[in-house]
């Protein structure tokens, strides 16, 4: 059964039109007994149909459109309102003649005419009788035709057969109803109120999905029961193309695969997104081939690029790994594949970068300018690795801006302080879930060239854990040798890191890996003077401080005595971070006051000073006099800079025992053991009677008990407190000294020389003995910092002990 058709004569205006016309919807048993009685017209108008074929009972609406049928509707309703339907053997004849139509048509009644709103006209008709033509009498203005009535065979009423015939065809169009989307379930109400076998026939009939020369063959049978199997043949065929359509429809769905249904869903997402102003995929792939036009990618990079992109191509945008598959590639364009900024070889401009950014720090100002000329001249030298080594707050960092800028390179910087994932370093493959480059290569793609400079930071902190050992993945970052092809995981391919200059800084060498520190130039980077400081702080830490705090020059002023006081009462280290933030106390207090409109002095007095930071805490380093026997000044170096370091020793009856106080590592005690050993071996050079050693206990001490120490630099101090124990001489007035010994005697060189000395000077020290080997350090250090000392190099213990035993005896000698 198929749906209701319109059949179409062009178009038609109709004015005289009876609104009130009944529309008969079904047809009862006594409409039908009724229409069967009424008596056959002599002459009828004759209406072909193109594309239908009317049955007894049937209503239709139809549209009218050819002058003839217009006529011949116009005459019709004014009139009788019947008219003889037929239907067109060939229906793209416009104007049909009697050899154009079946004979056999239906008697029509029209019920209605309506006006259609596109201005067309539909007329509804019923149709009553079959007839046939008997003889063509006008052709125009339309055909007339006389007709007589075609008789049709009934069967009996209680015929079982032809019962059984009506019941199947109400159940078979039930079920063609039921399975066809296209038809309205109200239809299967339409079927089931149907009283009238015959209607039931021809209205099943009329609504089949037949052509129209099935549907003439159906109105010729004159037998009704053949009628009724012969329509059931047709809905059996009918029911059967619909199942089979029904099956390959869900057979086809059934197949249609995850992969198909989520391309029509990312079509429908497609569109989504660009409705709501978004990029769709293809415009991704389109911008990414643009942008890889515009890199400078070597041959391998590029065919490698093209690679993936083909990869993502054929990818659902849907999956996981397109996502990843995207982040490579956008990390891939983002990288600055040979690029490289232009590098500045104006050396005296660089030189006054870095002395205006950093006051003091000659050695790494001149290898610096050193590696700028060597590049200006050589124009292909490979970078440097550089390791700034020294105690907290000297500026190591800082220096790597100064450097960028006075290579006119980026800078980047990268902390390695606790650092324990080796994938930190080379990344993670990108097969993992949330997988990232390492940070080289992200620090690089931030930097935006090849050739940036590169701050690692702290890197004597670097740590071992069981997810790798970060340290050993530096190697290949900082070996010149290996680190044009540094191989990222995530990256999948070399990238050259050979054009960038690494500079490390560290705090403490020991802990840094060997084969790291062999793959770096160590630039030793010493502690401050206090005019050192007091400059630094005129010069960078006030000014800075005042900007930071809204402040200028005319709300405060520190004169350089007061910047001497804060250095030497309430700091106590190498570098200037603490000075940094005492000062930063000083400027607050200055901005409290404007704010609060409290009157202060605005040039800062030494009373101004205790007044903000309270009473100075740290006095300075004060040398000890030289009235007890076996006290001895040494000197030592720590992680914040230089120091004076007390040793004490004194005797007690007993039985030669020898202990040691303080909290002194486990070389610092040998020192003790070995200068004690010494001394008994010696014994008679020195005035000393052995059975000293067997009636008295010893007992050597380290002042601040609570700090830790250790090295072999007391070595010659230790040795010199007990012969001035053991002697009950005095020891050299302001005298310091440091220096490792052995038991054959000798004197052996150490480090830290730079920050003792600053140490000595504070304490004022006069005289200091070093080893011999020291003299290159002593040599190093500028002058102007080695005003008011004496130096005194040494390579035997002996010459420690004429230089530093006096011949008289201190106060309350004791006699042994």
């Amino acid at each position: 059964m198929g749906d209701s058709k319109f059949t179409n004569f062009d178009n038609m205006s109709l004015h005289s039109i009876e609104e009130d016309a009944e529309l008969i919807p079904l047809l009862t048993p006594e409409d039908e007994e009724q229409m069967n009685n009424e008596n056959l017209p002599e002459t009828l108008p004759i209406l072909p149909l193109r594309n239908t074929v009317l049955f007894p009972g049937v209503v239709v609406p139809i549209t009218a459109g050819r002058d003839k049928s217009i006529k011949l509707v116009k005459d019709a309703n004014t009139g009788s309102k019947v008219i003889g339907v037929v239907s067109q053997k060939d229906e793209s004849v416009e104007n049909p003649d009697v050899k154009d139509i079946n004979t056999i048509g239906t008697v029509a009644r029209i019920l209605r005419i309506l006006q259609m709103p596109d201005g067309n006209t539909t007329v509804i008709i019923q149709g009553k009788k079959r007839f046939e033509i008997a003889e063509v009498l006008t052709k125009d203005p339309y055909l007339t035709a006389t007709v007589r009535e075609t008789k049709e065979e009934r069967p009996a009423p209680e015929d079982k057969e032809f019962l059984t015939i009506i019941e199947t065809i109400k159940e078979v169009a039930l079920q063609i109803i039921r399975d066809n989307p296209n038809i309205p379930s109200e239809a299967s109400f339409a079927i089931k109120n149907i009283q009238s076998n015959s209607f039931l026939i021809n209205f099943v009939s009329s609504n089949l999905n037949l052509d129209v020369k099935d549907k003439q063959e159906l109105l010729e049978i004159g037998n009704l029961q053949d009628r009724a199997l012969a329509t059931l043949k047709y809905m059996n065929v009918e029911l059967q193309k619909l199942e089979l359509k029904n099956d390959i429809q869900s057979k086809v769905r059934n197949d249609m695969d995850q992969q198909q249904r989520e391309y029509f869903l990312h079509q429908q997402m497609k569109t989504i997104q660009e409705e709501l102003g978004g990029g769709s995929y293809d415009e991704e792939l389109h911008e990414m081939r643009v942008k890889a036009k515009k890199k400078k990618w070597d041959e391998k990079v590029k065919e490698h690029f093209e690679k993936e992109l083909s990869k993502m191509q054929r990818m659902n945008p849907q999956v996981a790994e397109y996502s990843i598959q995207r982040n490579y590639l956008d990390l891939f364009l983002d990288l600055p594949w040979n690029y490289f900024s232009k590098d500045k070889f104006d050396l005296k401009r660089a030189e006054r970068i870095l002395d205006r950014d950093h006051y003091g720090l000659e050695d790494v100002k001149r290898r610096i300018i050193e590696y700028l000329a060597v590049l200006k001249l050589r124009n292909d030298m490979k970078s440097p690795i550089l390791c700034l080594y020294g105690p907290p707050g000297v500026g190591k960092t800082s220096l790597g801006k100064s450097v960028a800028e006075a290579l006119g390179r980026e800078y980047v910087r990268m902390s390695l302080g606790g650092l324990r994932d080796e994938a930190e370093i080379r990344g993670h493959r990108k097969t993992y879930i949330g997988a990232m480059p390492g940070r080289i290569v992200q620090s690089l793609k931030k930097a935006g060239t090849s050739n940036p400079v590169f701050i690692l930071d702290e890197i004597d902190k670097l740590s071992n854990s069981h997810q790798g050992d970060p340290s050993s993945a530096m190697l290949e970052v900082l070996d010149p040798e290996q680190n044009s092809e540094f191989y990222d995981n995530f990256l999948e391919m070399g990238y050259d890191l050979s054009k960038v200059m690494f500079i490390a800084t560290a705090n403490n060498l020991s802990t840094i890996q060997p084969a790291l520190r062999d793959r770096m130039e160590i630039i030793n980077v010493t502690g401050y003077t206090i005019e050192e400081k007091v400059e630094i702080a005129k010069r960078h830490l006030l000014p800075k401080q005042l900007e930071e705090h809204g402040l200028t020059t005319k709300h405060l002023k520190i004169g350089k005595p007061q910047l001497e006081k804060i250095v030497e009462g309430y700091t106590r280290e190498s570098g200037v971070r603490s000075l940094e933030k005492q000062i930063a106390k000083m400027v607050r207090y200055a901005a409290k006051s404007i704010a609060t409109e409290e009157s202060y002095n605005i040039k800062i007095t030494s009373a101004d000073v205790e007044k903000v930071l309270g009473p100075a805490r740290l006095e300075r380093d004060k040398y000890e006099n030289n009235d007890v026997a076996g006290v001895v000044t040494g000197l030592a170096w720590t992680s914040v800079g230089g120091d004076i370091l007390f040793i004490e020793s004194i005797l007690s009856k007993g039985k030669g025992s020898l202990n040691i106080t303080g909290n002194l590592g486990k070389v610092m005690k040998e020192s003790a053991t070995i200068a004690m050993e010494y001394i008994k071996s010696n014994a008679e050079r020195f005035g000393l009677d052995s059975e000293i050693f067997e009636k008295y206990n010893v007992h050597i001490h380290v002042p601040e008990g609570a700090t830790p120490k250790d090295g072999p630099s007391a070595g010659i101090t230790m040795l010199t407190s007990l012969v001035s124990l053991f002697t009950q001489r005095k020891v050299k007035k302001s005298l310091a000294m440091t220096g490792e010994i052995t038991l054959r005697g000798k004197v052996l060189p150490v480090g830290g020389i730079k920050e003792k000395i600053l140490a000595a000077k504070r304490a004022r020290i006069k005289e200091i003995i070093l080893c011999k080997d020291n003299e290159k350090d002593i040599l190093e250090i500028k002058k102007d910092y080695l005003k008011g000392l004496t130096f005194h190099y040494v390579t035997d213990m002996h010459e420690v002990i004429d230089l530093a035993i006096t011949g008289q005896k201190v106060r309350n000698a004791k006699k042994l």
